[in-house]
């Protein structure tokens, strides 16, 4: 009877969405639960318009951490030109992956899966990403992690709920936090890239070294700001002994 009765919740949700269609949390107009998008169902937090206005980060970028470049100049004669960041102080990661820009639908839909615990949209963000990520020669799938203190007021870890859904996605097992954030660090936003540096410097230690060992990991957070999170967990992991590791973010600010 459980099982009888499980089977017909769907239909039953989608019922209530015909009958008192929400609202869509960036355009305001009416959506139901399950419009098309790809084959797949929009979250019901947004209609499939704003859903497919999601942008891509297109054009010429840096093959290292994937910032854009302001013309195809930079990579016309050289295609591996790296930006003067990389080439200045080259991150320990060998590749970063942010295949979208952090505006509009997208922000509002991490925001809301960050700080109003609306966890259903972790899995269609996942999704968003997964397709990018499939094609990468790792072994491993983990996430930045979040000091104690800041999981306990917020409940969950945001990126490694995206990790999670990615690893199951992509077909590669999950680590979870292999390494851990030892200090506290104030919240990154607002902060200048030398003050976001000095933030980060130190704030992470190898938890388990015997998982991550000779292993190609891929680190998974949910927006690229000036990488320097992402650049410090994957000196963590490659100074435990991980043979490569490979980044990517949901979003990408620009």
């Amino acid at each position: 009877m459980f099982e009888s009765v499980k089977r017909r919740i769907p239909s039953f949700l989608r019922a209530l969405d015909f009958i008192y269609p929400r609202d869509c949390a960036d355009c305001g107009a009416a959506v139901q639960e399950g419009a098309p998008f790809h084959g797949r169902a929009v979250p019901s937090s947004f209609c499939a318009r704003c859903w497919r206005g999601i942008k891509r980060l297109d054009g010429p970028r840096c093959p290292v951490c994937a910032v854009p470049f302001p013309s195809e100049a930079a990579v016309s004669w050289s295609p591996d030109h790296r930006c003067g960041e990389c080439r200045k102080t080259p991150p320990l990661f060998s590749k970063a992956v942010t295949p979208f820009i952090y505006e509009g639908t997208l922000a509002k839909a991490i925001h809301l899966l960050k700080y109003q615990k609306q966890n259903h949209l972790a899995e269609p963000l996942a999704r968003l990403l997964a397709d990018d990520l499939a094609p990468l020669p790792v072994d491993r799938v983990t996430a930045v992690p979040l000091h104690p203190r800041r999981l306990r007021a917020r409940e969950f870890n945001q990126s490694l709920l995206l990790a999670e859904r990615i690893s199951r996605l992509i077909r590669r097992p999950l680590l979870i936090d292999p390494i851990a954030r030892k200090r506290e660090t104030p919240p990154q936003v607002g902060l200048s890239k030398k003050e976001r540096e000095k933030n980060m410097k130190g704030a992470f230690s190898v938890t388990r070294p015997r998982l991550v060992e000779n292993q190609r990991i891929l680190l998974i957070d949910d927006v690229y700001t000036t990488g320097t999170t992402l650049k410090e967990s994957a000196k963590t992991l490659i100074q435990a002994g991980a043979q490569e590791v490979i980044v990517a973010a949901l979003a990408r600010m620009i």
